[in-house]
This record gives structure tokens, sequence and C-alpha cells, in this order.
């Protein structure tokens, strides 16, 4: 006769942090899946709503030309993964190959692993990294090295302007070239709020990977002060952002800021930054998000 087998312990709150909390992921739905793993590893109930999308530019002339003529630049910078993917991408509709197209010629400058990583997928040696994910940190790692130098920047439509400027500065000659840029997606209107609205869907974390995600998600809300009011109620009153800590955990919607760019775009808008990652990456996201989890559970205690 067949022994019953015995019931597998349920895992305890060590191993599975995050059990119980419901964290919103509004990362591009090509890359949300890295972040929403890593989340539900640690037991989190994770929602996928994109807050961007990425779209061609209107015209590619201006990016074409700078890529027919990179062996003039003696620095490339690329920003993003989607840059990256944007600009190899096109290299590929003009027959050219990358990695002989970057031979010797020009330097390359990643804002971040995640970066550095796709760029090295496609065969190309990069150079620099900066020690912090920004760019401002980028600009403190090349400022001594573009003195009179052409420089390369390949970047969203909409991005902020600290790089050219401080390299322009330090008296290099930047281009700057419009790869991609980022949208409100349609079909996430009406599922964000509805999911919002519901109090067994409504999360208690949402994550913010960039400052695209943080003013479309707003833009979705119908503006900073409708934002305000929807996710930082409780017990159907508006609060601060910072809300007390004898305040129980899930009483509001609580935001998490992969970075301090990100976080300063979340209280230009209002709703303040509750979660902020030490390390400006995927993984430090996902650990600020479990250490904050720990802390407030010790403080309600």
């Amino acid at each position: 006769m067949r022994k019953k087998s015995r019931k597998e312990k349920p895992k305890s709150s060590t191993a599975l942090p995050l059990r119980n909390m419901r964290v919103l992921v509004g990362r591009a739905r090509h890359q949300a899946s890295a972040l929403s793993a890593e989340l539900r590893k640690r037991g989190a109930e994770v929602m996928e709503i994109p807050f961007i999308e990425i779209h061609k530019p209107k015209s590619f002339k201006p990016l074409d030309t700078a890529l027919k003529n990179l062996h003039t630049y003696d620095w490339l910078i690329l920003t993003s993964v989607n840059g990256v993917e944007a600009m190899w991408e096109r290299m590929q509709k003009l027959s050219r190959e990358m990695g002989k197209a970057l031979e010797g010629h020009p330097h390359i400058a990643a804002i971040g692993p995640a970066t550095k990583k796709a760029i090295e997928q496609r065969g190309a040696k990069v150079d620099v990294v900066p020690k912090e994910y920004v760019a401002e940190s980028v600009v403190r790692s090349l400022r001594r090295r573009v003195k009179g130098k052409r420089v390369l920047l390949v970047r969203a439509k909409v991005a902020r302007d600290v790089i050219p400027q401080e390299l322009r500065v330090a008296g290099a000659h930047v281009d700057v070239v419009e790869a991609y840029e980022t949208v409100v997606p349609e079909s996430s209107w009406r599922r964000l709020q509805a999911a919002l609205k519901n109090p067994r869907r409504r999360p208690h974390v949402v994550t913010f990977t960039s400052s695209s995600t943080v003013r479309n998600f707003v833009a979705m809300l119908g503006g900073s002060r409708a934002a305000a009011s929807m996710l930082l109620a409780v017990g159907g009153q508006e609060c601060p952002p910072h809300t007390p800590a004898q305040t129980p955990i899930y009483a509001r919607i609580h935001m998490a800021s992969i970075g301090p760019v990100t976080s300063a775009t979340l209280r230009e808008v209002g709703l303040g930054a509750d979660i902020s990652a030490r390390e400006f990456t995927i993984p430090g996201l996902v650990d600020a998000i479990v250490r904050w989890r720990a802390d407030y559970g010790k403080s309600t205690t």
C-alpha cells in the first residue's frame, strides 16, 4: 500500500519576505519579467501594468547620420538598455556590423551594469561604467577625459540634459541623437485605474524604474493632485507622502524608487519616495522593498 506523502511545510517569512504583499510593476512590457520574477521569488503577488511603451523616433535621419560617421567620435555614451537595443537595430538596418564599427573608436561609456551587459552581449567593449548609475556620475567619470573630444550621446527623445550640458562645459563637442521615445500605453489607462479602485487588487507598493514611469503613471491618473488623492489615502482621508510608522503598512499605497533621479521626480509630483534603492539596479530595488517591509514590521510591533 502506498504511503501518504508528508505535506511540505510552508516556507517561512524569511524565505518569502514579501508574502501577502501586492506589488505593481510598471516597466515596459518587454522588460518587466526580470523585476517581476525577483519579486515573486520572495513571495510577492505581482501585477504588471506598463507605464511606458517604446516607440521609434519620428525620423531616423539624425541617428543614421551619426552612426554612419561613428568612427569620427571619440566617445559614445549609452544611458539605457532601450538605447542600446534601438541603436543596434538601426545599425542592422544600415547593413553595418556594430562590432567592427566600434573597433578602436569610439570608446564607450554605459550608465550602469544592465546597459553594459546589453552592449557586451552584442560584441562591443565598454570602457567606463560610473560608480553610481546616474547622469551626474557619468559626467564625473568622463569630465577629465573629454576636453577637445567628440562625444555622441544616444538616448530617448525626452531626457535630462545633465550629460550634454556638463560635458560641453568640460570642453567636449557633444552631439545628442534620439534613438527612441517613451509614450503612455493606451491599454494601461483603464487597467491601472481599475486596479487602484478595487480593494482586492489595489497594490501595496508601486515600483518606478525611471522618471518616465513616474510622469506617465501620474498622467494616467489625471495629474498630480488626482494621483495623490487616490494613492495617499488612509481611511478615506488624504495624508502626506510620509505616513507615520504607526499607520498600518497597507493603509495606503507606497512608492518604490530605483534611484535618486526617480525619487526626485516622485517628490516633484507630490507622491514622495517611501522606498529607495541603495544600489540603482533591479536587484537593488527588490532588496530595498524587502528591507523596507522588514523595517516597517519592526516599527509596528
